[in-house]
């Protein structure tokens, strides 16, 4: 019980890091420009929540065919296509020199802590049955 507390905390302050680089990136070089991959942060789980979830619910949804594989295996691609936009995005900016080095670093370390964190959070949630 207490494992798990202190599982969920350090889960929640590692998103709390990854939210603070992202911003950090837009203010310490007085530029909002790399604050549109926020964007990106919303609209990544998507496909995945509409078309992949559960496979429990998929299965009961559409029996046992290939058409219930066929939109968990399409959600995770779009989940998948669309993450590489939370990359793209702020390689897109230096490339246009709207961004400096630093605020694509920032951004990048962003990305990187708050994929970890989805992962980190997945792999747990799935590992011991129980749910943060």
């Amino acid at each position: 019980m207490l494992f798990d507390h202190l599982v969920l905390a350090a889960l929640a302050i590692s998103f709390s890091i990854g939210v603070l680089l992202q911003i950090l990136g837009c203010a310490l070089w007085h530029n909002w420009w790399p604050l549109l991959t926020a964007f990106m942060y919303v609209l990544v789980p998507m496909p995945y929540l509409f078309f992949g979830a559960s496979s429990s619910g998929s299965s009961s949804l559409y029996g046992d065919s290939s058409l219930a594989s066929g939109w968990i295996d399409a959600g995770k691609f779009l989940t998948g296509f669309s993450a590489v936009g939370s990359i793209a995005i702020p390689a897109i900016l230096f490339h246009a020199e709207k961004i400096t080095g630093g605020a694509l670093a920032t951004e990048l370390a962003a990305v990187a802590v708050l994929a970890s964190t989805a992962f980190a959070f997945d792999y747990l949630n799935n590992e011991d049955g129980s749910y943060y």
